[in-house]
């Protein structure tokens, strides 16, 4: 990365080149489908030390401005029962005339063939402690709803919008990696958003051939790309002997002795 201006535009163009995960309706909620186009300039605000998930409500915030079509009323407004915060309703907008409201999703999930019978059910984030279904059933009972709480009335007067008057969709884009060396054809879920696999510790040396680069947790959003600081597996083990030890699972970037890349996981025993 050359500068931050730069880096800031080689993650959105990585979120926004990350596929949406659903299709069609799941449980009950509909899917917000932008289309695909070439990737925009990012156009908002400066980025300064935010979380990941923040960084992507921004992203797509900067995305919804590319079409004639979309005013956003109102982006991360807070919805508070006197001094105590209840919830977040992510984006309010207007897509020529009708009112949207719509939550926003972007997630990286290991695909665990062990995990339940569906491939919803297989999905597991790489600390194992958020699945694809408890991220669905918060959707459904707790972020969606919001819009009709009692403490949301006041937000939208201001608009001179009720809450009936909205469409509700779900924005959700995901990252999905396999078991290494297995390969499995997904039908509920967008198989274009198989990005890559993972694996467990004691296999690292496996790819003790290969040369590493470990991302930081905003860059997880980038495309892969050879223009950045690889290092050599006995370099790098230390490092990865600690994350191992704290039971921490990086991304990792894999470049293969041939030249070719691989995104993955590097995860503990399960």
């Amino acid at each position: 990365m050359t500068n931050k201006v730069e880096e800031l535009q080689q993650q959105f163009s990585g979120f926004f080149n990350t596929p949406h995960l659903f299709s069609n309706s799941i449980n009950g909620m509909i899917p917000y489908l932008t289309n695909k186009k070439k990737t925009p300039v990012f156009q908002g605000k400066k980025i300064k030390n935010i979380r990941l998930g923040q960084r992507v409500e921004r992203f797509v915030g900067s995305e919804l401005t590319q079409y004639d079509d979309i005013t956003i009323l109102v982006e991360n407004p807070q919805i508070k029962n006197e001094k105590i915060t209840i919830g977040e309703l992510d984006c309010l907008f207007l897509k020529d005339e009708t009112p949207i409201h719509m939550e926003i999703q972007f997630k990286y999930y290991l695909f665990d063939p062990n995990l339940g019978e569906t491939e919803i059910d297989h999905c597991i984030g790489p600390m194992r402690r958020d699945s694809l279904n408890e991220k669905l059933a918060k959707l459904k009972n707790k972020q969606l709803p919001l819009l009709y709480a009692p403490e949301t009335k006041s937000l939208l007067d201001s608009l001179n919008l009720q809450a009936k008057d909205f469409e509700q969709r779900i924005y959700f884009k995901a990252q999905i990696f396999m078991p290494y060396g297995k390969d499995y054809q997904l039908k509920t879920l967008n198989s274009d958003c198989v990005y890559g696999f993972y694996f467990d510790y004691k296999d690292l040396s496996m790819f003790k051939n290969f040369k590493f680069y470990i991302p930081k947790k905003t860059d997880w959003l980038l495309d892969l790309t050879t223009n950045v600081n690889w290092k050599v597996y006995d370099s790098i083990l230390p490092k990865l002997r600690i994350f191992e030890s704290e039971g921490y699972s990086p991304m990792l970037w894999l470049k293969h002795p041939k030249g070719h890349l691989n995104k993955c996981f590097v995860v503990g025993n399960r």
